[in-house]
Formats: structure tokens, C-alpha cells, sequence
């Protein structure tokens, strides 16, 4: 049995209380300093949104699907719940956070700029829960992914020698290049039937094409390259913007006036997209509100 005398408890006591003391305060949740928030009356299609300079973040003509999608990297089969206008209303967003100037992106390694878009996620996640009153939880299930991997026939497309790797353009958005423009190295152009890719890395081919197909796509190809390519392929009309298979996860057949996207990969890329099961994150809405026009 050990014993204190009160002179060691007290000592003891006031250990404790200085080391709470000298503990830093934990650092605020990112967040924008100041936002707009008002509904599109432009009734246009046309889509734009940028990380600036500054701290500034704009979108124009965005829905709010499309915002939870930016902050939570996700892709639309993804969220499940919320009402039928997330997917319709559209809004004009301006936000800016004051800070000292953000470092040139252009020179920061991968990890950084990974953590660089965690950081800008984070506030965006904040506005929405703001002014959307926006609440979410996160839930994981076993579904049909598909795995993008190596065809038969072997790899239609080169590695760009070292001479040849991305860079950034200073003209580019942070996080990925215009698509209304021709790409510079390092970007990727994706229109309605198709892609085009000026250096890229087959994860990020993974990640565009998951919405295309409506399903999780994980890079299984194992190869760590940067690659150019152009990939063209005719849409299933019958199903909007996300192409799908049917439901025993088999590709659906060519189209008659052209490749389906996964008849493409395989001819144009030397790729393909085996169906597989494995892990789905899924981001639930639980609570959401219009946004008051301000």
C-alpha cells in the first residue's frame, strides 16, 4: 500500500494543473472566414469551380450533391439520403479565409498537396455544415467494385520518360485543371464519351472513371507511371451522366454506334475493369437545409 503526505499530494496537484496549463489550446477546425451563398439565376449548365489565390474558393451553378462530393472525395453513388433537390438546386458560392499566403502548389511534393486538399475539404465541410446545416455520418459496406488492371493483351499505352513528367501549369486550378480547356501536362480533360490525358497517374484514371461507371474503381494495374492517353467511348444515353453495368456486374455490350467505356479501355488502353467486391464508403446525409440567400 503506498501512502502521500498532504505536502506531496499538493505538489503533486499543482504538477498537474501546470502541465494543463502549458498545454497548447487545440488548433479551430479549418473553416472560411467569410462566404456568399446565393441560388444560380443564371438557369446556364455550364459548371466552374476554383481554389484562388488567397484563401478564395469559388462555384458557380453547383449543387449541393456536387459540394458534398468536393468535401468528403467522394463520387455520387457514394451518399445515400437527402432530399430531391441536392441534386437540382443550384447555387454561386464565394468564400475566403484570411491567413498568411498560401504556398506556390507547384512546389510542393505529392504528400503535400494530398494534405494541401485534406485541409481545403475540411473547409468546405465546414461551410456546408454552416449554411446548409448540413449533418452526415460515415458507413462502410461490402458491394461490387470494379478493379482497373492490366489487360490480356498487355498495356496500349506508354510510360512519359522522365524528361516528360507533369508539371503544373500556373494557369491551372489547384486541384484539377479546367476541363473547358486543352489540359496542360499533368491534367486530364474529360467531356461526355470522353478523356483525355496529358500525364497522369493510373489512380487518378481509377477515380475519374468511378463515377462513369457508378461503381468504386480501385487501381490494380500496380504500376506507379505517368501517362498520356486519350480514351473515347459512346455513352449509354438510357442512363444519364454515370454508365452502368447490370446488376451481376458484368459490362454491358457495345453500343452500336461506338465502344462501351469498358469495351474502350480495353482496345484503346490495353486496361479492364474486372467486376470484384470489396469495401464502399458511403456518406449518409442525416440533416440538411436550403441555404437563405445572402
Amino acid at each position: 500500500m503506498f501512502s502521500f503526505s498532504r505536502a506531496a499530494l499538493a505538489l503533486a496537484l499543482i504538477a498537474v494543473q501546470q502541465a494543463y496549463a502549458q498545454s497548447p489550446a487545440p488548433a479551430p477546425a479549418p473553416a472560411f472566414d467569410v462566404a456568399s451563398v446565393k441560388p444560380d439565376k443564371t438557369g446556364g449548365m455550364g459548371v466552374r469551380i476554383m481554389f484562388q489565390p488567397g484563401g478564395r474558393f469559388t462555384a458557380d451553378n453547383i449543387t449541393l450533391k456536387f459540394l458534398i462530393r468536393l468535401a468528403y472525395d467522394v463520387q455520387d453513388f457514394q451518399i445515400s439520403g437527402g432530399p430531391p433537390w441536392i441534386n437540382s438546386d443550384r447555387y454561386d458560392i464565394e468564400a475566403k479565409a484570411d491567413g498568411p499566403p498560401e504556398p506556390d502548389r507547384r512546389t510542393m511534393t505529392e504528400e503535400q498537396r494530398k494534405a494541401d486538399m485534406a485541409h481545403r475539404r475540411l473547409m468546405i465541410q465546414a461551410l456546408l455544415a454552416e449554411r446548409f446545416k448540413l449533418t452526415v455520418h460515415k458507413e462502410s459496406k461490402d458491394a461490387p467494385i470494379y478493379a482497373l488492371v492490366v489487360a490480356k493483351n498487355g498495356l496500349k499505352i506508354k510510360e512519359l520518360p522522365p524528361e516528360e513528367k507533369p508539371q503544373l501549369d500556373a494557369t491551372d486550378p489547384p486541384e484539377k485543371p479546367d476541363l473547358n480547356k486543352r489540359p496542360s501536362r499533368g491534367g486530364m480533360r474529360m467531356g461526355r464519351g470522353e478523356l483525355t490525358s496529358t500525364g497522369i497517374k493510373l489512380s487518378f484514371l481509377a477515380e475519374a472513371l468511378s463515377n462513369q461507371v457508378g461503381r468504386t474503381v480501385i487501381d490494380k494495374t500496380g504500376l506507379k507511371g505517368d501517362y498520356s492517353f486519350e480514351l473515347k467511348w459512346t455513352p449509354d444515353e438510357s442512363q444519364g451522366a454515370a454508365i452502368k453495368g447490370p446488376g451481376d456486374g458484368a459490362p454491358p455490350s457495345a453500343d452500336a454506334n461506338g465502344p462501351s467505356i469498358f469495351t474502350a479501355i480495353q482496345e484503346q488502353l490495353g486496361l479492364k475493369l474486372e467486376s470484384q467486391k470489396g469495401p464502399v464508403d458511403l456518406i449518409v446525409i442525416d440533416h440538411v437545409e436550403k441555404a437563405s440567400e445572402n
